[in-house]
């Protein structure tokens, strides 16, 4: 397991603490899902830039305020590196943002969902090419058979592969970039930086996605709708910060897949919308690819081949 997730004294990684960050896993990933349902029910009827703004200042001003405990914001970083990946960082936090949500107004949220799961071994492939980190034929394998699973949600060639698809693949490339990007810092930059910097440059960002003349005073069910997206959003960042102090890596990272399902059943719920089965095949062999990555790197964490 990698050591800069271990708590002092070797109190963690017990029985009891695995199950209280894999519950925390499990309420991050929802509160994510029920953050991006929010967004969808809102900007049926509210511009997408102005949902974005309007949110975008709320959890800017948490931000902030976290950070401020942290010891403040640092402005500009001393080290030429890290001013390079801050920038890089924000410019692609902003990018996939925006993108994520234009395509979240078009494709079902359990579509998009599911094309989200192969991050995780695009960013495996992607670090093994920039940083040079060892990648075998098993590995690299499951990185082929959840790539076949996107294609089997997205369908080139067919009607159901239109612009949205196209979102989300561009989505996907972005958020790579984005956390390829987070692991250039030296330590000198603090995460609560990182974050403010994110969530302010995506609130100046929102007019990017147009519709600024429809601007308006939200109503009573929009404003609801987007404080719902701002408690779910704070709640899923803090959520994610605390598994990656509680318990193992390798054993809460699996829990990170419950997200399909609760994006599937709100997507019923809310919506009214039940996958395809094409996306059902697809997505399971994307978490299955997935969940054999983690398997395969904790065997070589352990020292097996």
């Amino acid at each position: 397991m990698n050591r800069r997730f271990r708590l002092p004294s070797g109190q963690r990684g017990g029985a009891g603490d695995n199950l209280l960050a894999a519950a925390l896993m499990v309420a991050s990933m929802a509160a994510f899902v029920f953050n991006d349902t929010a967004v969808k029910v809102v900007t049926q009827t509210l511009p997408l830039s102005e949902a974005i703004a309007l949110r975008g200042i709320v959890v800017t001003a948490i931000l902030w305020a976290i950070a401020q405990r942290d010891g403040g914001v640092v402005w500009w970083p001393k080290g030429q590196r890290d001013r390079i990946m801050l920038s890089l960082r924000t410019v692609a936090e902003v990018s996939s943002t925006l993108v994520y949500l234009l395509a979240l107004q078009l494709m079902s949220l359990g579509q998009l969902s599911a094309v989200m799961q192969a991050t995780p071994l695009l960013i495996m492939l992607a670090a093994a090419v920039v940083f040079r980190e060892r990648l075998g034929w098993r590995r690299l394998s499951a990185v082929g058979v959840g790539l076949v699973g996107v294609l089997l949600i997205l369908r080139p060639g067919t009607g159901a592969f239109d612009a949205s698809a196209i979102l989300a693949v561009v989505a996907v490339v972005l958020i790579v970039v984005r956390d390829l990007a987070s692991r250039g810092f030296t330590p000198a930059v603090r995460s609560s930086t990182v974050a403010f910097y994110a969530a302010l440059a995506v609130t100046l960002g929102a007019p990017l996605t147009g519709e600024l003349g429809d601007w308006r005073w939200p109503m009573g069910g929009e404003v609801m709708g987007l404080a719902i997206s701002t408690v779910f959003l704070t709640i899923g960042y803090l959520t994610a910060v605390a598994v990656m102090r509680v318990g193992e890596v390798g054993f809460v990272s699996p829990f990170r897949y419950t997200a399909l399902i609760f994006a599937f059943l709100v997507d019923l719920a809310v919506f009214g919308v039940w996958p395809a089965g094409w996306t059902w095949f697809g997505a399971g062999l994307v978490v299955a690819a997935g969940l054999y990555s983690i398997w395969r790197e904790a065997r070589l964490q352990d020292g097996s081949r």
